[in-house]
């Protein structure tokens, strides 16, 4: 059986040092990330079932990083690590998409009984299937799974956040502008090319080999997912 992964983002390495080893009493698997800059490129690389996320960081705010991760499409759990007089932050945080938030100082105890909740949440919104899809091809937000008639299809983080925009948006043309805003984020600031090599990385795991070519070019606009009508 494979370990809970949770990554804690905190500046203060006596608060993160302290949570990582409860945490691991508790027998989760952690990891550490000091700034906001960080902490997105772990939530990047790697899949996690729980963020706890301070919302005063260097680099980039919590606030900042968890917009990021909601308009990527991920959708684990995360709560957000308060000051007593951030009202307004807490506020914005479950506006923007946190699922809970506790003040400093807290007890640990409080804070194991709530990564218990909302993983169990979690859990239960996995075990229901929820996911997207268009013809064979499956995606379970939850797991992260993907398939094509029964294969299981494995993909990069960004990879699956470019499938997970495009199934939400089926049947729509998305420019490359468009796709860059919501799967690599409002200020990346690169060649919007970019979106042209990952859907060929995608069309060679998701439609090399089938008779239906789910991802398609709308040549002069962009890109969409969409079932061929037979």
């Amino acid at each position: 059986m494979t370990q809970t992964k949770i990554l804690i983002v905190e500046d203060e390495q006596k608060i993160s040092r302290v949570l990582q080893l409860e945490l691991e009493y508790e027998n989760y698997e952690t990891s550490i990330a000091k700034d906001g800059k960080e902490a997105l490129e772990l939530i990047e690389k790697e899949s996690w079932d729980l963020v706890l996320l301070d919302i005063m960081l260097p680099e980039l705010s919590g606030l900042e990083v968890l917009r990021r991760v909601r308009k990527s499409g991920m959708t684990m759990p995360i709560i957000l690590l308060t000051a007593r007089d951030e009202v307004h932050d807490k506020v914005s945080g479950l506006d923007i998409g946190a699922n809970d938030y506790i003040t400093k100082p807290f007890q640990i105890e409080e804070l194991l009984a709530r990564i218990r909740v909302h993983l169990r949440h979690a859990t239960t919104q996995v075990s229901s299937g929820e996911g997207l899809g268009v013809g064979e091809l499956t995606v379970n937000i939850g797991s992260r799974e993907v398939k094509r008639q029964d294969k299981d299809i494995e993909l990069t983080p960004r990879e699956f956040d470019l499938l997970v925009c495009l199934l939400k948006n089926k049947n729509i043309v998305l420019t490359r502008e468009k796709l860059i805003e919501q799967v690599w984020g409002f200020d990346y600031y690169g060649d919007t090319n970019v979106v042209d090599v990952y859907i060929r990385y995608l069309r060679q795991k998701i439609d090399k080999g089938y008779d239906d070519a789910y991802i398609q070019t709308v040549r002069g606009v962009g890109y969409t997912v969409k079932e061929r009508t037979k």
